[in-house]
């Protein structure tokens, strides 16, 4: 298996917390660094930004046309045609993504998962199933992907990490309908997750990214 290549930014020397992004369908690592470069964690100490970039795959809904992907979207109705098979090898590639960190020398407890759109799918599908407390999971602008058997597949340690989900009210990509079903089945299995809503479409805005930083000052505090 082919180790992800990444956009590692660090704030100062020696970090002490880490923070991946993954980007959404059609993007690559480049794309959230102006997002991170936005926040401010200077109260947390040097942290380790990891931006990875999805393989180059064909993507059925865009006619099999080959672009960075996580997994292959086979249709509009995101939930009754999931690519299973490309949604758990990318798991086991952003495992191993989690575990250098862990290797660099940053605890999973002071890691956060975060994604947008496919990335967000990614992050949940991963980071519930982690083996380790990580700091926190956070998702914007997409769902629970594999919705069905998170409840039998998800860890224990990561049962009372905290969730941060948000999402535009006027998403043309992946509907608000299904981040609000997203979070509610999470709610109903018990984690605390953090919702948010905002008046934009498929994007990220500046309102979010201050949610956000609150949301991951508070996270890293609790580890």
């Amino acid at each position: 298996m082919a180790e992800l290549v990444t956009i590692d930014i660090e704030t100062g020397p020696l970090p002490v917390a880490a923070i991946i992004v993954l980007h959404g369908l059609g993007a690559d690592g480049n794309d959230f660094v102006p997002f991170a470069e936005q926040l401010q964690l200077e109260s947390v100490g040097p942290v380790r930004f990891v931006f990875p970039h999805a393989p180059v795959i064909p993507v059925t809904i865009n006619n099999g046309y080959r672009m960075p992907a996580w997994y292959d979207i086979l249709g509009v109705d995101l939930a009754k045609r999931e690519d299973e098979t490309g949604l758990r090898k990318s798991r086991g590639d952003i495992e191993a993504v989690l575990a250098r960190e862990k290797e660099r020398g940053i605890p999973a407890h002071r890691i956060v998962l975060a994604g947008f759109s496919q990335g967000c799918a990614m992050a949940l599908l991963t980071g519930l199933r982690h083996k380790e407390r990580l700091a926190g999971i956070a998702g914007m602008s997409g769902y629970l992907p594999l919705a069905d058997s998170t409840a039998a597949e998800r860890s224990d340690a990561n049962a009372l990490t905290p969730v941060f989900l948000a999402h535009g009210t006027q998403d043309e990509m992946v509907h608000i309908e299904r981040g609000r079903a997203s979070c509610e089945l999470l709610r109903g299995l018990g984690y605390q997750v953090e919702w948010h809503e905002y008046p934009m479409g498929h994007s990220v805005c500046m309102e979010e990214i201050a949610d956000f930083n609150a949301w991951v000052l508070r996270a890293l505090a609790r580890t």
